[in-house]
Parts: C-alpha cells; structure tokens; sequence
C-alpha cells in the first residue's frame, strides 16, 4: 500500500513539474499555442471541404437533369473532367493523387524531412481540396474523406514546423485522426482510426497529442455545423436469431467483396505503373477511359453511381430498398475511379458499395433493408481497409445503430478475417509503400535513410 502511494506521489510530482515547465516557458506556450491553432484549422477546413464537395455533386447533377440530351453530357464531361484533373495533378500539385490516407502513412514513416513535404504541404492542402471538388464536379465517384486525412496531416504538419514542435509521426497521426473526425463528425472513429490504420507505431507518449487534436478539430465543426449523424439516425429492427444468416452473409461474402475490390485496384495499380509510355499520354489514356466507364455506368443506372454516394447510402440506411445493380454498378464506378490516380477517396463510395451490397442480402433473407445496408456497410467496408474497429465504430456513430453494435462487430470481424484470406497486404499500407519508394527517389534519399522502421 505504501510502495502504492509513493508511486502515485512521484507520478503527481512529475506533473506538476511539467505543467510549471509548460507556464514559466513562452516558448512552450506559443508551439502549444501555434498547434492549437493548426487543429482548430483542420476543423474548419474540414467543414469547408465538406461544403465544396457538396456544392460540386450539386452542380454536376444540375448540368446532367432534365432529361433529353443532358442525360448524354457525363459522356463528355466525366473523360475529361477527370483527364483534366489527372494533368493538374500531375503538373501543379503532385502528391495530390488518390486518397490520400497512403501518402499519410507514407509520410508518417518517413525520417527525410524533404520526403514529408513532398506529401504533406499547403501545396497539397490547396490542390487536394480544388481537384477533388473538381473531380466531383464532373461525376466521378470518389468521396473526400480519405482526402480530408491528407489535409488534416498536412494542415497539423505545417503547424508543427511553424510552433518548432517535435514528435513528427505524432503530428501526423494526430491530424489524420482529426481528419476523419471532422469528415464524418466521428470523434471516436477519429481515434479509432488513428490506432488501428494509421498507428503502426503508435505509442502511449503520443495519446495527448492525438486527443488535443481531435477535440480541437472536433469543437471547430461542430461550431460551425452543429452535432449530427452523418447518415441520420437507423431506424432498422434486427429479429435475431431470425435475422443471424443475413450477419454472416455480409460479414463473409460483402469481406470477399471488399477484397476482391482492394487486389483489383492493386493489380491495376502495379499494371499502370509500369506501362511504359509517357506519364501526359498515360494519364490521358487512364483517367480518359476510366472516366468514360464512369459516365457509361452511371447513365445505365440512372445517374445513381455518380458521386460519393452519399443521398443513396442515406436512402438505404433508413430502409430504402435499392436495386441490385446499385451494387454493381457503384462498385465498378468506383474501381474506375480509383484507378485513374485522380484525387479522391473510397471512403464514402464503399460504404455507398455497402449499403447497395446489404440491400440486395437483406431482400434474398427477408430482413429489414435498413439492417442490411448497415449490416452490409460493416461488411464491405472491413473487407476494403482491414481495419475492422474502425469500421465499428465509424458506422454505430455514422448511423446512431448503437442497439445493433454486436451484429455490426460480428460482420465486421468476419468480413476482416475473410479478406485477409485473400488479400495479405491491407490496401492503404500497400498503397502507401509505392508512394515512400515513388517520394523517395524524388528527393534522393536512400530508402534506409528515409523510412524509420516500423514493428
């Protein structure tokens, strides 16, 4: 008892020495300060993502309404809305490419200071929010929350340099986490997220810095967007054991789903890169034809492929019963997108993957359709990212299904064991070595040199 409380007097002690070095020393004060700041930023900047985002699908949908020859414009618009982002990415903001969660990753395990700009900038922040809002603006279905982890890292990394602060990998952890925070308005999801995906080495001494910055971001939406759930609240009744065959066929077959997309996008991605053409007519070929595919699936299905998703996950999660071929059709459409190196994320797109996925088994079971999509939504998305806590966590806050959070983790559990059967390597950690080699070589640091090494 007493060796207990000694201890506890030398862990008090050491506190408040901390907190007296923190107030006797301006220096502390303004890097605190100048980071705090950073975080709130994020916050904000999020918002303002959010509301570009929407205003680009906005505009997208009306250039193509009204029937007749507007239904026909994505022919043209998508191809080279998305070859036209694909060159300014290329040309003006590279590093802006793809979702953004790899490059995070990437940079976080970089030592080479020149390597993380390379990734994480206001040159990053800037394009990444422009041709994503772009992007959307011309059909193309990708989300922007796998760009907003970019953002985040980028905007706390800037902050950091700018305040003298130290502890690079926490920084960059700690603005991914306030990142997905923001996008989703899922502060849990945030830190869940910052562990599981992000966190290979994520470390007790860090916890602070993580948390400061997902509250901060956290205040700063809420602020200016107030407190909702981001696909509203599930109304879905579950009837278990009754509805058990409908947990298992969207844990283990939507998992299956979600691998199959994550070694699809891989092997084109390896394919892409090593076809030996020039970079101008690559991306041309690329993005053009991956942009067409995306127009020409999204007229067969009456335009509901385009975009992130979202109004058709929503739709779905409160017991809406989509068509088969939404599935379908969203997954090639995102597939394709993902593939042109575009920026943008699969975030939001795979949980609209989901949701379409769940419909169709909930309809084959007689369950609810509601409980399917989220169901479902658990599923594939775990099955994509391998990351199933975060899957857990960011749908019972996404969707308030807080009565049906052991069916939600049975499905993301299984769906997580099942695509790791047949696909090893999670897609963002794959995606993300590509980007360290890719940054590396740029700046010229030897491999050894400029990744700090993982466990």
């Amino acid at each position: 008892m007493r060796k207990t409380s000694l201890l506890y007097d030398v862990a008090h002690l050491g506190m408040v020495r901390r907190a007296a070095v923190l107030v006797s020393t301006p220096r502390l004060w303004r890097a605190h300060g100048v980071f705090w700041l950073g975080a709130l930023a994020t916050g904000s900047i999020s918002v303002a993502f959010a509301v570009l985002s929407a205003q680009g699908e906005k505009l997208f949908s009306a250039m193509t309404a009204g029937g007749g020859w507007h239904a026909w414009i994505p022919l043209v618009l998508t191809p080279a809305g998305m070859i036209l982002c694909g060159l300014l990415a290329r040309t003006y903001f590279p590093g802006t490419q793809g979702s953004g969660i790899p490059q995070a990753i990437a940079a976080q395990h970089m030592r080479n200071a020149a390597g993380r700009s390379v990734l994480l900038s206001v040159r990053i922040i800037l394009g990444k929010i422009f041709l994503t809002v772009l992007a959307l603006a011309c059909g193309a279905s990708i989300g922007r929350e796998g760009p907003t982890v970019q953002v985040g890292a980028a905007m706390m990394l800037v902050s950091a340099r700018l305040g003298r602060m130290a502890h690079t990998q926490g920084v960059i952890l700690a603005g991914s986490a306030a990142g997905i925070a923001a996008a989703f308005n899922t502060p849990l999801a945030g830190i869940v997220f910052a562990i599981e995906e992000m966190g290979r080495t994520y470390s007790a001494r860090i916890t602070g810095v993580v948390l400061s910055t997902v509250i901060l971001a956290g205040v700063a939406a809420f602020g200016l967007e107030g407190s909702y759930t981001y696909f509203g609240v599930s109304l879905a009744m579950g009837h278990f054991p009754h509805d058990w065959p409908l947990v298992l066929c969207c844990g283990i077959l939507g998992g299956a789903a979600g691998a199959i997309f994550s070694r699809l996008l891989l092997e084109m991605t390896y394919r892409i890169r090593k076809w030996g053409i020039p970079p101008v007519r690559k991306i041309v070929i690329i993005a053009g034809g991956a942009g067409l595919i995306v127009a020409v699936v999204g007229i067969a299905t009456g335009g509901l492929t385009f975009g992130a998703g979202y109004a058709e996950s929503r739709a779905g999660i409160e017991g809406a019963t989509l068509p088969w071929y939404f599935f379908v059709g969203k997954f090639v459409a995102t597939l394709a997108s993902a593939a042109s190196g575009i920026p943008g994320g699969i975030f939001a797109p795979s949980l609209a993957v989901g949701v379409g996925f769940g419909s169709v088994m909930a309809a084959v079971w007689g369950s609810s359709a509601g409980l399917g999509a989220i169901l479902g939504m658990s599923g594939y998305f775990a099955g994509v990212t391998q990351a199933p806590m975060t899957a857990i966590v960011i749908i019972v806050e996404m969707t308030g299904a807080h009565d049906h959070i052991v069916p939600i983790m049975a499905a993301a559990l299984l769906a997580s064991g099942t695509s790791r059967l047949i696909e090893p390597e999670p897609l963002y950690h794959a995606l993300s070595r590509l980007w360290a080699a890719d940054t590396l070589k740029l700046v010229g640091a030897a491999p050894e040199n400029g990744l700090a090494k993982t466990s």
